[in-house]
C-alpha cells in the first residue's frame, strides 16, 4: 500500500491526503487545521484506491490533546466510531463541530484528529448497524421527552431563546426610547433556531442557557 489512500476534507477547506502520521500500515492519523472552524468532514478513498479483499476503513474521530497525552503514554487514544467506506460507498460526510475561538490556549495540543483504519468489512457492517440502532433509540428517546413537555413549557423555552439571541440587538428609537429589534435580526434567529431543531430535535428540552 504505498502512496496516499484516502483524503480528509473539512467544510471550507483544502484536501488533505498526507497523513500526519502512520501508527501502523493499516491505520492513518489526520490532524486538521484548527485556525478556521467547520463543522462537516468528509472521507473519501482516492481515485483508483482499491482496498484489499473483504476489507472496509472504519473512521474515528478523537481530539489532537487526546492523541498527544496517549502518545506519551504508550497509549491507545479515545476514538469515537464514525462510520465507514469502501467499494461501494467511496466517500462519507460527518457532521463535526470545530471553532478554534473555543480552543484552550495551548494550541499544540488543540483541534481534531481523523483516524483511519483498514478492517475487516464484516466487522465494520457490524458497527455501523450499532451505530444506526443507536441514533435511531436516542432519536425516539428525543422525540419522547418532547412529547412529555408541556405546552406552556415548551412555549417559554422558545421565548427564552429568542430573547437572549435578540437583546443584544435592540435599539432605542423615538421619544421616550422605545427599544426595537431589528426584523433581520428576528430573521437571524429564526434561521439558526431551525438548523438547531434539525441538528438536536431535543435541545428544546434541555435546560436553557
Amino acid at each position: 500500500m504505498s502512496g496516499p489512500m484516502f483524503g480528509v476534507i473539512p467544510t471550507g477547506q483544502q484536501l488533505i491526503t498526507d497523513p500526519t502520521s502512520t501508527p501502523s500500515p493499516t491505520s492513518f492519523l489526520y490532524t486538521l487545521p484548527n485556525t478556521k472552524s467547520f463543522s462537516h468532514v468528509m472521507v473519501i478513498l482516492l481515485p483508483n484506491v482499491q482496498l484489499p479483499d473483504n476489507t472496509a476503513a472504519a473512521i474515528y474521530l478523537a481530539t489532537a490533546k487526546d492523541v498527544a497525552m496517549a502518545a506519551e503514554l504508550g497509549a491507545t487514544p479515545n476514538f469515537k466510531f464514525l462510520g465507514g467506506i469502501g467499494s461501494g460507498k467511496e466517500s462519507a460526510l460527518f457532521k463535526i463541530n470545530s471553532n478554534p475561538s473555543q480552543n484552550h490556549s495551548n494550541a499544540e495540543n488543540d483541534g481534531i484528529v481523523i483516524g483511519v483504519s483498514i478492517e475487516s468489512a464484516e466487522s465494520v457492517g457490524q458497527r455501523l448497524e450499532q451505530l444506526s440502532a443507536d441514533k435511531t433509540a436516542n432519536n425516539s428517546a428525543s422525540n419522547s421527552n418532547m412529547a412529555q413537555m408541556p405546552t406552556s413549557l415548551l412555549a417559554q423555552r422558545i421565548i427564552q431563546n429568542a430573547y437572549n439571541s435578540l437583546a443584544g440587538y435592540t435599539q432605542p428609537i423615538g421619544p421616550g426610547g422605545v427599544e426595537v429589534v431589528p426584523l433581520r435580526a428576528f430573521d437571524d434567529w429564526w434561521r439558526k433556531f431551525e438548523s438547531r431543531i434539525r441538528n438536536d430535535p431535543n435541545f428544546l428540552a434541555k435546560p436553557q442557557e
